[in-house]
């Protein structure tokens, strides 16, 4: 028996472990008890508890008394008595079982639905009949007030087999392209169906009228969840008058507790009044697991809950305290990749799972200044449970510091706003990942000196020197870290509103103002210029000239002035040649920069292959202009 936790809540694997062979002697099964712990948690509530191959489905009788189980292969069914604990009978079938019904209190009445289109009906003693069924099945549920059949599938509609009369009704007709699911409410008798496009249709077998719909697939999907595909309708049922549980294909709903079988689950089946639930697996062994807090233990194991009852008074290590479980990455960090295949190492998932003993030991190994780490963490730890009963400073980002804080102003005015009336709630730059670099690759700052910023936000010098106050008044509040709570910004005042009113005249003016100041930027740094210009003449420099490079200044000159003197067209053509570099100046103010790659001697002899080629084809080449067509107008070509 092994024992698992998941949001608080035990689960008991009952079926775990290796099973032992009839013909071994009571001495060896002592000893091999003694060597294997899987062994020695064994607990064998049914005998012979399994399938040859791989169980599909399972269910239990109305009494309680019987389980029966279909699987393959063979196709087989299974009936197992509760009282005596071992298999009962056993029948093979024609074809695999998509589903079975047991009609009667015990098994002598049993109704099997075979994927071949075929229904099968037995008896206590045998098969007793069989029909077909005109589209493939997938469920079906017996009415009993009227002995009906209702079978759904591959069809919009549901297919009635009266019992009594011994013939198919009237099917009724769905608004669904298939039906996946169906059951029937034993108080009322309400018949329901699961469609695939995720609603749930209502019938009364009366009137055979739909007298409700439900759109599950609508309700399920949340702002939250994370779909690929439109949720289908897989699992339904009834729990008393008013109440339904209805099971998706993409699993929404809250989850109460999980169970990880090492095998892929076929059927699941909960005992009646009781916390055991019954699994079905691709494995011959099927699964019996005890949950306490669903409900107590039957009446033919109720030593069950005496054994958990011990088992929580002394707790033992669950499945996963005496193991690690490491990934890929994590091995290659400690250096035991070269364990991966050996018994160390167990997959599992997308990773491993190892002794925990041996991961603290290499951990040690590796680090083993580790418990100096550790002392760290638990002292920062301390100081910042110390600091949150402090103000709470705003913690702005390294990179573009005083965008950060106009962003979360903007963020407190939406916040405000919001009371009064409805605003739309759009993203945040500071919590959305794709703007994430922005506020930490020192690339990404905003040159707020730079024309292109000052000519495309002329109204940003009055806000921002209000913005660099209280950035810096929160630099000063992060370096001294004062516990009194900094007073916020107020409301501004009536003058500040009035102005407000007149955006667009101020913006006009600081347009200007903004335009005058760079032409006055541009004439200092002209005159700047000029007068390093003339200091460098005036001051006399020296150079060294080497052998063969007398004249390649005066050559570098000469060759300038001719290309100034050529057309514009010819000097496009020397540029494209040569591979040049070209700066120009843009409307708003930024510069376009132009580069051509200069042409490889490789390239130019290509050029020069393809154009003799095609003076070759071009003197081999015949005219057509001797042939004419011998067709006139308004008479047939003969």
């Amino acid at each position: 028996m092994q024992v698992s936790s998941l949001n608080e809540v035990k689960i008991y694997s009952l079926s775990c472990g290796k099973s032992l062979p009839e013909w071994l002697s009571d001495r060896k099964k002592r000893a091999l008890q003694k060597k294997d712990v899987d062994i020695r948690r064994r607990i064998e509530l049914i005998q012979d508890f399994e399938m040859p191959t791989v169980c599909t489905t399972i269910k239990v009788s109305k009494d309680g008394q019987y389980i029966l189980a279909t699987g393959t292969y063979k196709p087989r069914v299974r009936c197992y008595d509760t009282y005596q604990l071992s298999l009962k009978f056993e029948r093979c079938l024609d074809s695999e079982v998509v589903t079975f019904e047991i009609l009667s209190d015990d098994y002598s009445k049993i109704v099997f639905l075979h994927n071949d289109r075929y229904i099968e009906f037995h008896s206590q003693s045998g098969f007793y009949y069989k029909t077909r069924i005109p589209k493939f099945g997938r469920d079906f549920s017996y009415h009993y007030p009227s002995c009906d059949l209702y079978f759904v599938g591959a069809s919009s509609e549901v297919y009635r087999l009266n019992l009594e009369q011994g013939r198919y009704l009237n099917p009724l007709q769905t608004d669904a392209a298939e039906n996946n699911v169906c059951d029937i409410n034993s108080v009322h008798g309400l018949f329901a169906t699961g469609t695939v496009e995720g609603r749930v249709e209502c019938w009364d077998p009366r009137t055979r009228n739909r007298v409700g719909l439900l759109d599950c697939a609508l309700s399920s999907v949340t702002a939250d969840s994370e779909i690929n595909c439109l949720p289908t309708i897989s699992a339904l049922k009834f729990n008393g008058a008013l109440t339904m549980a209805v099971g998706t294909s993409t699993g929404q709903g809250k989850i109460f507790t999980s169970l990880e079988p090492e095998h892929d689950l076929n059927d699941v089946c909960l005992y009646p009044n009781s916390g055991m639930l019954l699994t079905a697996n691709e494995t011959p062994k099927m699964g019996i697991y005890y949950i306490p807090v669903l409900g107590p233990a039957p009446r033919w194991c109720s030593f069950l809950d005496n054994l958990t009852e011990e088992l929580e008074e002394n707790p033992e290590s669950t499945v996963y305290d005496d193991y690690k479980f490491v990934t890929k990455k994590d091995l290659e960090n400690l250096g035991l990749t070269h364990l991966i295949g050996s018994p160390f190492l167990r997959a599992y998932m997308h990773g491993f799972f190892m002794d925990i003993r041996l991961y603290h030991k290499v951990k040690l190994m590796v680090n083993p200044f580790a418990y100096e780490e550790y002392r760290k963490d638990k002292i920062r730890q301390k100081i910042e449970e110390t600091r949150a009963q402090r103000v709470q400073l705003k913690k702005l980002p390294k990179v573009n510091k005083e965008l950060a804080l106009k962003l979360i102003e903007e963020e407190e005015e939406k916040q405000k706003s919001t009371w009064k009336k409805k605003v739309k709630n759009l993203p945040n730059i500071l919590t959305d990942d794709r703007f994430k670099v922005m506020f930490e690759n020192p690339d990404f700052q905003v040159d707020e000196e730079s024309e292109e910023f000052r000519l495309l936000n002329p109204l940003v010098s009055k806000i921002s020197e209000k913005r660099k106050k209280k950035l810096r008044l929160l630099q000063q509040q992060e370096l001294h870290e004062k516990e009194e709570e900094e007073e916020l910004e107020g409301k501004p005042s009536d003058a500040e509103s009035s102005e407000s009113s007149d955006d667009e005249k101020d913006w006009v003016e600081e347009v200007r103002k903004q335009r005058r100041l760079i032409q006055q930027e541009e004439k200092v740094k002209r005159q700047e210029r000029l007068k390093e210009d003339q200091q460098t003449v005036l001051t006399p420099q020296f150079y060294e000239i080497k052998a063969g490079e007398e004249f390649r200044s005066f050559k570098d000159s000469a060759t300038k002035q001719k290309l100034m003197n050529k057309t514009l067209e010819d000097r496009l053509k020397i540029e494209a040649k040569n591979g040049t570099l070209s700066v120009s100046d843009t409307t708003v103010g930024s510069k376009q920069l132009t580069f051509t790659l200069k042409r490889s001697e490789q390239q130019k002899k290509q050029q020069e292959a393809e154009k003799l080629h095609r003076q070759e084809r071009k003197k081999l080449r015949r005219s057509a202009g001797h042939l004419k067509s011998r067709h006139r107008r308004g008479r047939p070509f003969h």
